[in-house]
């Protein structure tokens, strides 16, 4: 069941590795589904080969209901965002290295860049550390996601959210740009930050971006 949905996921993961989000097997693409039933990758597994029956159904209380498979390691963590956080449909997680590395100098990515505001909705927390496969990555991602679709997991990765597979995807691969810029940018002299007008028309235009 949900094979369209499977397919979808095997996409954004191949659209992970793409962007040079993740390396080998790492990171988890996982969906909800309207009856409640959660979709994620399976654990330890390289996304070039996957196919559709790789991807394990749960429930809500993560007993597999469809899969051979193990699911991602971090599917605790997973179920404690969808759970808390009935608004997000699709989360996303990396271990991208842009991101991850503005996590170890400081508390937050400022929004220096229109298209963090387009994609994440404005600056980006970084979480307290959490170990993969701890139910405490779920609870930090939720208490610090403040509204964006973004968290960057300190010493670990990046957690992104959207209403959609898409936005969850262009949450991270526009984190890591706007990561990258930040760096460079921090690396030769002082940044500029965009402020709360300027973040806000970004996200006013961006909600109407693309084909409808």
């Amino acid at each position: 069941m949900f094979e369209k949905e499977k397919r979808a996921i095997i996409d954004a993961a191949l659209a992970m590795k793409e962007y040079r989000l993740i390396a080998l097997s790492g990171g988890n693409v996982s969906l909800k589904i309207d009856d409640g039933h959660i979709l994620v990758t399976p654990s330890g597994m390289g996304y070039e080969g996957m196919v559709e029956d790789d991807i394990i159904v749960v429930d809500i209380d993560e007993n597999v209901v469809e899969g051979e498979r193990r699911p991602s390691v971090d599917t605790t963590a997973l179920l404690y965002i969808y759970k808390n956080m009935p608004e997000v449909k699709a989360v996303i997680h990396t271990h991208q290295v842009y991101a991850t590395a503005v996590g170890l100098i400081g508390d937050k990515l400022p929004c220096a860049v229109t298209t963090l505001a387009n994609a994440t909705l404005g600056e980006i927390t970084v979480a307290p550390y959490s170990s993969a496969a701890s139910l405490e990555m779920g609870i930090e991602s939720v208490e610090n996601l403040n509204g964006k679709r973004a968290v960057i997991l300190k010493n670990h990765g990046v957690i992104t959210v959207g209403g959609t597979l898409k936005e969850a995807l262009y949450a991270a691969v526009y984190l890591e740009d706007a990561a990258k810029t930040y760096l460079v940018a921090r690396s030769v002299g002082e940044v500029s930050i965009l402020d709360e007008e300027q973040v806000q028309v970004a996200v006013d235009v961006f909600s109407n971006y693309g084909q409808k």
